[in-house]
């Protein structure tokens, strides 16, 4: 799924600590859930905490291997390059 937030409030459980930027992130976030039964067994959510430091500003981009916004737009748009990151490498 595609996470989208502007960073209006203090977000301890995936920003511990950093306060609100006032920022617009959008993420691509995976779920995995498991039921027993019609009851919750567990969840896992992942998500590229890099992409998200790099959109609120947090982490410079030019220096590390981390997409931005990119990465959410290309599972919206399979028609988009799919890793951009190996260009700067050459």
């Amino acid at each position: 799924m595609i996470f989208k937030f502007t960073h209006t409030i203090k977000m301890d459980w995936m920003l511990p600590g950093i306060a609100h930027t006032g920022k617009r992130v959008e993420i691509p976030l995976v779920a995995i859930v498991r039921f027993r039964g019609r009851k919750l067994a567990h969840e896992h959510i992942y998500w590229d905490q890099a992409s998200v430091l790099v959109q609120l500003g947090l982490s410079a981009v030019e220096t590390l291997p981390v997409a931005g916004v990119e990465s959410a737009r290309k599972v919206l748009d399979p028609n988009l390059p799919s890793n951009p990151l190996t260009n700067r490498a050459v």
